[in-house]
């Protein structure tokens, strides 16, 4: 497996002909730490859990998507414009290109959402949604419709605050991700994106209800979450999925950790 590559805060690769369009917009990341043995049985073949000092996360982020477009055409105001928010794990690849992996998709437009699942493969879901800014607060919703699970829900209020100038490394690792892993026509695709540097702000969590991440799969949250920021946004250029090769773990199988997960409960949470 070869090494994963540098973090680095500008995309690796430019791409000349995209294959979409949009802006990512009011961007709210919310983090906590994860075991990566709980989390590696929930991501897709060819990749495994990245980590910075043996830990892996997990990530709510909520945000607005502006104008999607196709294949260089201008974005659509409607349709491509919409409320989304995702439950997101970290991933590497037996290439050493590091991604994230969606658990869920939760989106506010139902043509998006069946375009994204059918054309994709991605984990989007219909759902009633809104983002509300009043001075520097802004408070993000979602209540699950369609395929559910029914009641998986989530409301998220943050105070924007101070511009970084100088983001550490962990903050580089959760937002500087250039690329997604995602189950793809009986392989794992990589699909590669492309925006300019993040403006990352400072963010005071006020309040965070939801259940997203256990109807994801995962062990619901048990405390404060280690990193919270906010970004105005950037435009985004993503490309053509690319196949995925296996990863081989070298390690002797008593060495390996062993593989555990919360699998969503029939009916979903509360």
């Amino acid at each position: 497996m070869t090494p994963p590559a540098p973090l680095t805060p500008d995309a690796p690769v430019a791409l000349r002909r995209p294959l979409l369009t949009q802006q990512w917009l009011d961007l709210c990341f919310v983090h906590w730490a994860a075991d990566p043995a709980e989390v590696a049985g929930l991501l897709p073949e060819g990749t495994v859990p990245d980590t910075v000092d043996g830990v892996t996360y997990v990530g709510l982020v909520a945000f607005r998507m502006h104008r999607v477009g196709w294949l260089g055409l201008p974005g659509v105001p409607y349709l491509g414009s919409f409320p989304e928010t995702n439950v997101r794990l970290y991933s590497v690849d037996a290439q050493g290109r590091r991604g994230v992996v969606f658990r869920s998709m939760d989106a506010s437009r139902l043509v998006p959402v069946a375009i994204g699942r059918i054309g994709f493969r991605l984990p989007y879901v219909w759902s009633r949604m809104s983002v509300e800014a009043t001075g520097d607060t802004i408070t993000y919703t979602s209540s699950r419709r369609l395929p559910g699970p029914r009641g998986a829900h989530s409301r998220i209020t943050v105070r924007t605050g101070e511009r970084i100038e100088k983001p550490t490394d962990l903050e580089y690792f959760l937002t500087a991700r250039w690329g997604l892993h995602n189950p793809f026509l009986g392989a794992t695709a990589y699909l590669p994106n492309e925006h300019p540097r993040w403006p990352l702000h400072r963010a005071e969590l006020l309040r965070c209800e939801e259940n997203l991440i256990e109807a994801a799969g995962l062990t619901a949250p048990g405390g404060a979450p280690v990193s919270v920021l906010y970004s105005p946004g950037v435009p985004v250029r993503l490309g053509r999925p690319v196949r995925v090769g296996r990863v081989r773990d070298e390690r002797p199988q008593d060495a390996r950790p062993a593989v555990t997960s919360s699998r969503p409960r029939p009916g979903g949470p509360g």
